[in-house]
C-alpha cells in the first residue's frame, strides 16, 4: 500500500476532509449525542460536548500517521459543519485490505450522502492507496447500512454469528467486500 493519510475528497455534494477541533458542536449536535444514531454502532451516544471534544482531540492528533483515514462528512451546501463520519476502521497491510466505517446524522438519512461519501472513499483508497480489497459489516437489524454498501459495489460474503459486538451486545454481522481487481 502507498500511505499518504487523509486527504481532502470532493464528490457533486460533498467534501469529505480532516477533523476540526471546531466540529465538536457540530459532530455532538448532528450525530454524535443521538442514541438512534448509534444504536449499531461500537461507542455510545455522547452525554455531553466534552467527550466529543477529546474525541476529536484523539483524532486531530492521529492524523500524524500517513496510516490513519478518517474524514467529516461535509454537505457542500451546507457551509462548514460535518454531518457525518466515514473512517478506515482496520487495515490488514499483510492482504491489503481496508475495512470502513461510517455513520451519519439522522437528518441526513435516506439522501444518498453515505453512500456518496463511501464511493469517494473507495476510489481514493483503491486509487491512491493501492489498497487491494475493501471490506465493511453491518448488524442484520439495520439493513439501510447494507444497502449503501450495495450501492457502491460491494459484494455480500456472508453473515457471521455472533462475531461481533455494538451497542445492541453480541450481534451477527454482515459482511460486504470489493476487491480492486472486480471495479
Amino acid at each position: 500500500m502507498k500511505h499518504c493519510g487523509t486527504q481532502r475528497l470532493e464528490t457533486n455534494r460533498l467534501i469529505l476532509r480532516r477533523y476540526r477541533i471546531e466540529d465538536t458542536g457540530a459532530m455532538y449536535r448532528n450525530w454524535a449525542s443521538d442514541a438512534e444514531v448509534t444504536r449499531f454502532l461500537t461507542w455510545p451516544a455522547h452525554p455531553g460536548q466534552e467527550v466529543t471534544r477529546r474525541v476529536l482531540e484523539d483524532w486531530v492528533n492521529r492524523y500524524a500517521s500517513e496510516e490513519y483515514y478518517h474524514w467529516a462528512i461535509v454537505l457542500k451546501d451546507n457551509g462548514e459543519e460535518p454531518v457525518g463520519d466515514i473512517a478506515v476502521v482496520d487495515m490488514k497491510e499483510n492482504v491489503s485490505m481496508a475495512h470502513v466505517g461510517y455513520c451519519i446524522g439522522r437528518d441526513w438519512w435516506h439522501k444518498g450522502i453515505t453512500s456518496e461519501a463511501l464511493k469517494a472513499v473507495m476510489d481514493f483508497l483503491f486509487d491512491v492507496v493501492d489498497v487491494q480489497r475493501i471490506e465493511a459489516r453491518h448488524d442484520p437489524e439495520n439493513p439501510h447500512s447494507g444497502m449503501v454498501m450495495q450501492k457502491c459495489g460491494m459484494k455480500y460474503e456472508g453473515t457471521l454469528r455472533s462475531s461481533d459486538w455494538n451497542n445492541q451486545g453480541i450481534r451477527d454481522a454482515c459482511y460486504y467486500a470489493l476487491l480492486k481487481a472486480e471495479r
